[in-house]
């Protein structure tokens, strides 16, 4: 409930004190209702999954509390969110060489596309004109560790890690952090 009340900015109702299951169950619950009062249709999503630890309904309620509260704020016109941060990075990574991003997954994988978005915010933090495609791993890291330190941006993603990235939505939350703060 902390996470809804940090990542909304609005206060929730106060947690049930106890630890037993019951109690866990009663605040998840406060928590569902509250992303389901913001709109958000939550399917086959249950209190107990979550207390239980179920691996898949808990990374699918997360993501959800992403898409709602970092991603949607991210609009242009009348496209949906995910749309509006493609075009927004499109937008921002156009001018430079080597760099076209078309989608979350593979337009990112060389880093060249992370360090444009930096380059184009913070120039004296990357010399872009010293990147190569064919160094992905360096690329990566560069950017990774430039958001980290210059621009607080937790470190979400490892260059080796991307590389064999299967799902898009770690790069899609990843830049809707860059976009938010940029």
């Amino acid at each position: 409930m902390l996470l809804l009340e940090v990542i909304s900015g609005e206060p929730l109702p106060k947690p049930d004190r106890g630890r037993m299951r019951f109690h866990k169950i009663a605040n998840v619950n406060k928590a569902l209702e509250y992303i389901e009062s913001k709109g958000v249709k939550l399917v086959s999503i249950g209190a107990e999954e979550i207390v239980d630890g179920n691996v898949k309904m808990t990374l699918g309620l997360i993501w959800t509390i992403i898409l709602r509260f970092a991603i949607q704020d991210i609009s242009v016109g009348e496209l949906s969110a995910r749309d509006g941060l493609l075009l927004w990075c499109q937008r921002k990574t156009a001018p430079y060489d080597n760099v076209n991003v078309q989608n979350f997954h593979t337009s990112w994988k060389d880093g060249l596309a992370f360090c444009a978005l930096i380059h184009r915010h913070r120039p004296e933090l990357i010399d872009y004109s010293r990147l190569s495609k064919a160094d992905p791993i360096h690329n990566l890291n560069l950017a990774f560790e430039v958001a980290e330190k210059h621009l607080d941006i937790p470190r979400m993603l490892d260059a080796e890690g991307l590389l064999n990235l299967i799902h898009s939505c770690h790069i899609l939350s990843y830049l809707a952090l860059i976009a938010d703060i940029i």
